[in-house]
């Protein structure tokens, strides 16, 4: 699918688009890695784990894969995974504003954001930062989501959120919940205790997720909101200045 003026590239300022998007997508991708790096390598603090929670891998070499396995399993690491590549797509070909990428662009907004508040909500009050995470938490929770929203507010790209794609913002969410849930019945383990289903029983867990696409649903339609008034902004600018 080629550029429509319903999905557009990046806007203009173009010579500070292209190097704010190169921050995003490197902020991005540094945090997954590090993460990824630091935890096949079992540098994190072994903390004991909760039961029925991610952890309590063997130490060295023999509990990478596994170490590996759950980090990415998170929400986290798959919200960072998706920014860092939609970013990149649009570094490589912003003028292609296919379906498919316009989806990813804007799964990784949700999701991104989503990890933020649900981070500073739910997870934070109660988690023990030590060792290494005092550095890749940081960058994974809250800054990432701020340069992601930062770069979109600023640079776009404007019309590639409409109010039929907010229900294709679920995608990848619902997919991680798939994967989560399905790896959870093999290894009994889960990431988080809100979808603990050995403490918790499905029943409470299902009813936990719904909440939170619900609120997932209602954070796309803020975004949408958000984009038609950038792109209202933008038009009259535009035709002011013709």
């Amino acid at each position: 699918m080629t550029a429509t003026p319903a999905a557009e590239s990046i806007a203009e300022p173009a010579g500070l688009a292209r190097p704010a998007c190169l921050l995003n997508a490197g902020v991005a991708w540094f945090g997954v890695l590090l993460t990824a790096f630091l935890s096949g390598m079992g540098w994190y603090d072994d903390l004991p784990p909760e039961p029925g929670l991610y952890g309590g891998r063997p130490y060295g070499a023999a509990g990478a894969a596994g170490r590996l396995f759950d980090t990415f399993s998170y929400f986290t690491i798959w919200s960072n995974v998706v920014v860092a590549v939609s970013v990149t797509l649009l570094l490589a070909r912003p003028l292609r504003a296919s379906l498919a990428r316009r989806v990813l662009r804007l799964d990784g907004l949700l999701m991104i954001t989503v990890t933020a508040i649900v981070y500073q909500l739910l997870l934070a009050p109660s988690a023990v930062i030590t060792g290494w995470s005092r550095l890749t938490d940081p960058i994974l929770h809250i800054v990432t989501p701020v340069v992601t929203l930062a770069v979109w507010l600023g640079w776009g790209p404007r019309g590639w959120v409409t109010l039929r794609m907010v229900p294709l913002a679920l995608v990848v969410p619902v997919l991680w919940i798939g994967w989560m849930l399905a790896r959870g019945a093999v290894t009994d383990t889960y990431p988080y205790d809100f979808v603990n289903v050995s403490a918790h029983g499905y029943g409470s867990v299902t009813l936990t997720l719904l909440m939170i696409l619900v609120f997932g649903l209602v954070v796309t339609a803020v975004l949408w909101a958000v984009e038609a008034l950038l792109g209202r902004r933008r038009t009259r600018t535009v035709a002011a200045e013709a």
